[in-house]
């Protein structure tokens, strides 16, 4: 067991350099389209890890943001496997953002855009492996990291190199924030995915020969009503129509429709079988034609892939005084992605506050320090 109580204290005194980084990073706006943004914000990162002896590969995209692959180069000469440290650098907000909700502290907490969801992640993981270098704390697994650019607009681009990484690891810790003030870890999330419902009907004029055309808005309307009978509360499936467009003047009658649905789903099982569900719809309107693309991108997170990784967990944070508890979200994160390939995966190891994606994001400051010294305890001890 290692000294949990002395990393806490080393992580609480860390703390007023830990906020002057995340200041930086939360300054550093970095919008997942804005590939200049991103990417500024990631060497700001890089440069921040090269400084306490990390080794930095910049993952070069062209039409994305960088990612940063870290070796943290701590750890024993001959690592028994790895540990993988994942999250990201984009967020949900426009450049200009800032100036709407900077940078502030008040009442104990932080704000900024980007701070909860994720960069007060990258910051706690950049600590835990500062205080284990400063105590002389050797790992016996390689530690590497990988902070995407991307997470937040389906990880196109660095869904690969996730997936590379995960499958070198023994276990992978996910600084996505926490889940709730009490700072519960993510042991579930739901899949996640988009469907994308096309209708093509025929076009007529709607006052001189409606009979001769095929209604595509009217079909979508149809459809709709048999795609919402897909939801399933009980077993956590949730389908819902959030897109919806069509036709082009009140006198045409409309030759063609689409909509989006957003897909979740809590198993593998339950996402494959709505996608077949989905797929096998057929037109309603004689003359109409259907098409369905797309389905489950992000496939869930089942609980029994962090089992194991949440117990240690708890370990470690009774031997600081704290519970740790566990939640399952029907968000999607890039640990759905590692916990698909039946690698060990722990997920809302991050930052404790609220408000993600809204205007009033924060942190919780004293909390910090905790989730340090739990992600330098797990480095050290799995």
């Amino acid at each position: 067991m290692p000294p949990m109580k002395d990393l806490l204290r080393l992580a609480r005194r860390r703390q007023p350099e830990l906020l002057r980084v995340l200041e930086r990073l939360v300054r550093s706006e970095s919008p997942s389209n804005n590939k200049a943004a991103v990417d500024r914000c990631g060497r700001l990162l890089a440069a921040e890890w090269r400084r306490r002896g990390a080794r930095v590969e910049i993952l070069r995209q062209k039409h994305r943001g960088d990612h940063l692959l870290v070796d943290t180069r701590l750890g024993l000469e001959k690592p028994q496997g790895q540990i993988f440290l994942l999250g990201h650098i984009d967020t949900v907000y426009d450049l200009g953002t800032l100036q709407l909700m900077p940078w502030r502290i008040a009442g104990g907490r932080a704000y900024g855009p980007g701070i909860f969801d994720m960069k007060s992640g990258l910051a706690i993981a950049l600590f835990a492996v500062q205080i284990l270098r400063e105590l002389r704390m050797a790992p016996k697994k390689r530690v590497v990291c990988l902070w995407t650019s991307d997470e937040e607009i389906g990880s196109e681009s660095s869904r690969k190199f996730i997936e590379r990484e995960a499958k070198r690891s023994d276990a992978v810790l996910v600084l996505e924030p926490a889940s709730g003030l009490d700072g519960r870890v993510k042991t579930a999330r739901k899949g996640v995915g988009d469907a994308e419902i096309i209708v093509t009907g025929r076009a007529a004029h709607a006052g001189l020969n409606p009979e001769d055309g095929v209604n595509a808005v009217h079909e979508l309307a149809l459809q709709i009503e048999r795609i919402m009978r897909l939801n399933d509360p009980e077993r956590g499936t949730t389908v819902n129509v959030n897109v919806m467009e069509g036709g082009s003047r009140s006198n045409v009658i409309a030759d063609r429709a689409r909509a989006v649905v957003d897909l979740r789903a809590t198993t593998m099982a339950e996402a494959r079988a709505l996608e077949k569900k989905l797929h096998a719809l057929r037109p309603i309107l004689p003359g109409a034609k259907l098409e369905i693309r797309g389905g489950i991108g992000r496939p869930p997170l089942e609980r029994k892939v962090a089992a194991a990784l949440l117990r240690h967990a708890q370990i470690l944070a009774d031997e600081m005084g704290m519970e740790l508890g566990e939640a399952f979200v029907g968000g999607g994160s890039d640990g759905n992605f590692t916990a698909a390939l039946g690698i060990p995966t722990l997920d809302g190891l991050g930052g404790i506050g609220e408000g993600a994606h809204a205007q009033h994001e924060n942190i919780v400051i004293r909390a910090l320090p905790a989730r340090v010294a739990l992600i330098a305890g797990l480095l050290a001890t799995l």
